[in-house]
């Protein structure tokens, strides 16, 4: 992520509304594309309104795209959309698309993680290994180019400690272990750098780059 891509006297940056209320995905999704000419900006610099989008999809990628959309035609301007949630194979994938919303609407990343838990206890021991995965879709779309979206899908694998641990990250981040990392350590226990290489997030950013620098004109389109 540290190749510098582009310079300041060779192209405008892009100004691109990050659509999430979420401060913690605007940061990473900054650094993660930090060397690339796009201005990614909050809600909140552009607004003080609260723009509803209803994510009633049945995957990550139908809701990513609906905040896309309903974000830049509310704000006439590119907006990035970041859907992403944690699949946990004990309970046939859920939360899921729900991640956000498990214990209920308005809740706090506490109660979903206190959620997830009670619900894997109340497996016992026929649980097995608690394995789990983090997904991310990132659709970007451009209110002036509307037949086309710009995407990048990312997942982490990993497994689900029996307690929180770690003061860094959010949402699930402190009870999943992050399978391809070294010392049995949460996604909350990394550093910003190293969460920024193997998380899910990370991935799909980098499964989306080339499509960005397409979009920006920096790269000719492939095939």
């Amino acid at each position: 992520m540290t190749e510098r891509l582009w310079t300041g006297s060779m192209m405008a940056r892009r100004t691109v509304v990050v659509a999430t209320a979420n401060k913690n995905k605007v940061r990473e999704l900054k650094a993660l594309f930090e060397d690339l000419p796009l201005e990614l900006v909050s809600v909140a610099s552009l607004t003080n309104r609260r723009i509803e989008v209803v994510e009633d999809g049945d995957t990550f990628e139908e809701n990513a795209r609906k905040k896309a959309r309903g974000y830049a035609a509310a704000l006439a301007m590119p907006a990035l959309a970041d859907d992403s949630g944690l699949e946990v194979d004990a309970l046939n994938g859920d939360p899921g698309v729900r991640s956000a919303r498990y214990a209920g609407e308005d809740v706090t990343d506490a109660d979903n993680t206190k959620k997830l838990l009670h619900n894997l206890a109340a497996l016992g021991d026929s649980v097995g290994p608690r394995t789990a995965r983090f997904r991310c879709v990132l659709t970007l779309f451009d209110p002036t180019q509307p037949d086309r979206l710009v995407e990048g899908t990312g997942a982490c694998e990993g497994f689900i400690a029996p307690a929180p641990r770690g003061q860094g990250g959010f949402g699930y981040d402190p009870v999943f272990l992050v399978r391809d990392v070294p010392g049995d350590r949460t996604m909350a226990e990394l550093s910003e750098e190293e969460k920024n290489v193997v998380s899910h997030r990370a991935r799909a950013a980098l499964d989306l780059r080339q499509r960005l620098r397409e979009w920006l004109g920096m790269s000719k389109p492939r095939g």
